[in-house]
């Protein structure tokens, strides 16, 4: 199913529902959008029933700490890669015992990007079972919360695509 994402609360409300239907929890561990996926499903009537828990590891030491990603993958591949998204979403999958979880790391700017690590470059990873997704994700917006609102869009769809 492809989402209008011009209309938000109704996707969120048509996921919210689906994984009601399919008695599904999910979790999420997130870093630049800083809880705003969060925010999103419990903006939602019912959301009590299928979300889990929601980490908001926004500094390395929260990622280490909390969601124990190997210090090793950060100071290798940076908070912002591949390798710590799919850490903090397996990580997370451990932690919260959800049957769906969702992991994001990024950039959101406006400063902070790099030439090889622009603002706007965002990981999202995404595990059910034994599916796991890690897409990287490269915003053109210009503003922080254009950036995480693209990312919290794009999670969504990633989400209704594994379940």
């Amino acid at each position: 199913m492809l989402y209008d994402f011009k209309k938000p609360n109704l996707i969120m409300k048509d996921l919210v529902n689906k994984l009601q239907k399919k008695k599904f929890k999910i979790s999420f561990a997130e870093s630049c959008t800083g809880g705003m996926l969060a925010v999103a499903i419990t903006s939602i009537s019912g959301a009590s029933k299928i979300f889990n828990l929601g980490l908001i590891t926004y500094s390395n030491d929260a990622k280490i700490n909390i969601l124990k990603v190997n210090e090793k993958i950060i100071k290798k591949y940076g908070a912002v890669s591949s390798e710590c998204c799919e850490a903090m979403v397996k990580n997370l999958s451990k932690i919260s015992k959800a049957d769906v979880n969702v992991s994001i790391t990024g950039i959101a700017g406006p400063k902070g990007g790099t030439k090889s690590k622009p603002v706007g470059l965002v990981y999202i990873g995404v595990k059910k079972s034994n599916k796991l997704i890690i897409t990287k994700n490269i915003f053109k917006q210009k503003k922080r919360k254009d950036i995480q609102k693209a990312t919290v869009k794009r999670a969504l769809y990633l989400v209704d695509s594994l379940i």
